[in-house]
């Protein structure tokens, strides 16, 4: 006989998978290629809000890294990046972690509009 899941428990099993995808892509870039591919298989809106969130983190640590060649000049505004970038980092994962779609300050607007396409 087949197992019959009332419509509320599926709603919620759902909601928590989810936020899974939402969490898991915060936790280091392993982390996000997992989350990638779990998204694959069961597209969601907060999954793939949260992904864009945190490409758009991926690639403007890239260029902080790429800014770090420089010497002194370079190093500061290294510094600056991986300072600001982990303070939205940690309010994108609280966001997540509620299960919002809250872009996170300065960029999460930005990293929606550029990478709209990604994960839809």
């Amino acid at each position: 006989m087949e197992t019959i899941v009332p419509p509320s428990e599926a709603a919620a099993a759902a909601a928590t998978e989810d936020k899974t995808v939402a969490i898991l892509a915060y936790l280091t870039l392993i982390g996000f290629i997992a989350a990638i591919f779990m998204h694959q298989s069961n597209k969601t809106r907060l999954g793939a809000f949260h992904l864009r969130q945190v490409l758009g983190f991926v690639l403007t640590a890239t260029a902080g890294a790429v800014c770090g060649v420089v010497p002194i000049l370079g190093w500061i505004v290294w510094f600056f990046v991986v300072i600001v970038l982990f303070v939205l980092w940690i309010l994108g994962l609280l966001s997540a972690v509620r299960g919002e779609m809250r872009p996170v300050p300065l960029l999460g607007e930005h990293f929606q509009k550029w990478f709209a396409g990604a994960f839809a």
